[in-house]
């Protein structure tokens, strides 16, 4: 359902309406209802991803539930997989919530494996990060950005143009092997977008272009960048999502001095959604978890733990950010110009380079 409105019946009919709450009677409703079915099953949720483990914790100590989390090492088609083989299992192995890649989202919506849900913050959701019909919705996201190792590299830069000085011979790598990756592949989009390319194919073309450059000046580093590489020497620049790259930023403690930095140029997004089964145990439980997550309370549990969360911008503009967690983040100017590419566009640009990496670039990275 597109509309939303009054929660009624709720307790009576064990299930909510696929609808935002829409007044505090319907919330009070909700939980009443959450707490009757006594638990959630989540899946794929290790605690030092985004500030899960905090956040957990707090769903817990705010209404009550239990929670059952599921192997939580898992990857998205994994969700997935769990939901079809417990279609017909009420038990403790049936997921309620998924976390998923946003290709896994439409392709879920498609199969029927979710059912429809708008939060109370649904006009928050931009659009292009949303399920018009609310089966899917955009939670947090990262952006392309460059940790730098401050020890060796003086000058970090600040745009992808940058990267191609001479000052950084032998110094950048990317997080994956490009012909494999997704978030090795995104570098390469984010790449391409700064050197002028459209969305789509046109920026996996143009990116492969700039790789083979940078290829060819010495600058790149064929080799999967990781923290270890990058506080060893090895890689002293690492393209990477910013969650990522500021865990590994603080996890160095200082040794080496480590930056992030969020081009000014080409700032590509990732994002990731949620859904709920459509078969979900406890499908009052996974309501009330979404609004959990959707508040001003989780949105900010994820930004503790790094991850942009999907209503940054409109919290941002209305003074819900505080100063202590901005100041841990790069300038937020740059996070205002992410762009959050389709998934088309991502398909499309994906095609471009894994099959042309090695014609255009012939970098073996491993």
């Amino acid at each position: 359902m597109k509309t939303v409105g009054r929660l009624l019946g709720l307790a009576a009919a064990g299930l909510m309406a696929a609808t935002a709450i829409s007044s505090a009677a319907s919330m009070d409703d909700l939980v009443k209802a959450a707490k009757a079915e006594g638990q959630l099953t989540t899946i794929a949720l290790p605690h030092n991803w985004c500030g899960y483990g905090d956040l957990i914790e707090g769903f817990k100590k705010k209404y009550g539930l239990t929670v059952n989390e599921l192997n939580p090492d898992a990857g998205s088609g994994d969700e997935i997989e769990a939901i079809k083989a417990n279609k017909n299992n009420k038990g403790p192995q049936a997921p309620d919530v998924i976390d998923v890649g946003l290709p896994f989202g439409p392709s879920a919506k498609a199969d029927g494996l979710l059912q429809p849900y708008k939060v109370s913050t649904w006009s928050e959701i931009p659009d292009s990060a949303k399920d018009a019909d609310g089966y899917w919705y955009g939670d947090y996201y990262g952006v392309m950005a460059f940790l730098v190792n401050d020890d060796l590299v003086k000058n970090p830069p600040k745009t992808w143009a940058d990267l191609q000085k001479p000052e950084y011979a032998n110094q950048v790598a990317n997080s994956g092997d490009p012909r494999v990756a997704a978030q090795a592949i995104m570098a390469i989009y984010a790449a391409g977008l700064a050197s002028g390319g459209k969305a789509g194919e046109d920026a996996g073309t143009k990116g492969l272009d700039y790789f083979k450059k940078l290829n060819k000046s010495g600058n790149f580093v064929p080799v999967i960048g990781k923290a270890a590489s990058l506080a060893q020497g090895t890689t002293p620049i690492v393209m990477n999502w910013d969650y990522n790259a500021l865990a590994w930023r603080d996890g160095f403690n200082g040794n080496p001095k480590a930056s992030v930095v969020v081009p000014s140029d080409g700032v590509v997004a990732g994002v990731y959604v949620q859904g709920i089964s459509k078969y979900a145990p406890h499908p009052n439980a996974a309501k009330l978890w979404m609004e959990y997550l959707y508040s001003n309370e989780g949105q900010l549990g994820w930004l503790k733990g790094y991850c942009h969360p999907i209503r940054f911008n409109a919290m941002s503009k209305a003074g819900l950010i505080p100063k202590d967690l901005l100041d841990k983040l790069p300038p937020a100017e740059n996070y205002a110009k992410a762009v959050f590419p389709t998934l088309e566009d991502q398909n499309a640009a994906k095609k471009a380079i894994t099959t042309k990496w090695d014609s255009v670039v012939g970098a073996n990275v491993k």
